[in-house]
This record gives C-alpha cells, structure tokens and sequence, in this order.
C-alpha cells in the first residue's frame, strides 16, 4: 500500500504536472510492466528511465532533454526535491516488480486520467450551452 506521504506527493505534485501524454505513456508503461521503466536511477539509456524521466521526456519544458530530464522535471516543473520524493523513494525501495505497487499507482493514474476526462467533457458541454 502506498504510505500517505507517498499518496500525497503523488496527487499534489506529480499529478497535476504531467502532461496528458505523460499520464497516458506512464499508465500503458506500467499496465505492461515494460522494462523501459526502471527503479534505482533516473535513466540507465535512453529510452529507459524511472517514473519522473518518462514523464518529463512528455512534457514540454523537459522533453528536449535526456540523462537530466526526470530530476529536472521534479525539481522544475512539481516544486520536488528529487532527493527527497517520497513517490521515487517508494518506487526505488519496491521497484517496478512490485505488482501491488504498480497496481495501486496505475489506479491513481486511472483515476486522474478519468478525471480529466470528465472535466474536458464539461466544458465542453458548456461551451455548447452558451455559445459566444
């Protein structure tokens, strides 16, 4: 289970920092618990990286980077000490072997996913409510 402070950061501030595309290629990077996502390191080689590279090599003021773009990413862009993340601490300790711990993250990716969904359709019924 992913302790609150994990649960906390993730919704706070890496959550509400990715991209779409970010959001869609960490969730199909985990449902198929591909080895381009790795744990114990930002990056090993292009294009394998941990959590916060795959995000950021999605994200605009990231994407044009390599080695650095997931420290930069969580420094730059969530607000994070890359040191101290306690999402990157709990995805080091248990890796990306850990079935629990990929199950419950892709349920709060899933979850965000359908969030944004939902609230890209709302506008755009309201955009059709009252047209300009």
């Amino acid at each position: 289970m992913l302790s609150p402070e994990c649960l906390g950061e993730l919704r706070s501030a890496w959550l509400p920092n990715i991209t779409d595309g970010g959001l869609e290629r960490l969730l199909d990077l985990l449902q198929k618990s591909s080895p381009l996502l790795i744990s114990g390191c930002f990056t090993r080689a292009v294009p394998m990286g941990c959590l916060a590279s795959h995000i950021a090599w999605h994200h605009p003021r990231t994407a044009q980077m390599t080695i650095d773009a997931g420290i930069t990413w969580l420094h730059r862009v969530a607000g994070l000490n890359p040191a101290t993340s306690y999402v990157l601490r709990e995805w080091d300790l248990r890796g990306a072997a850990d079935v629990e711990l990929r199950g419950e993250l892709i349920a709060e990716l899933k979850a965000e996913l359908h969030a944004r969904q939902n609230r890209a359709d709302q506008r755009e019924e309201q955009a059709q409510a009252c047209p300009v």
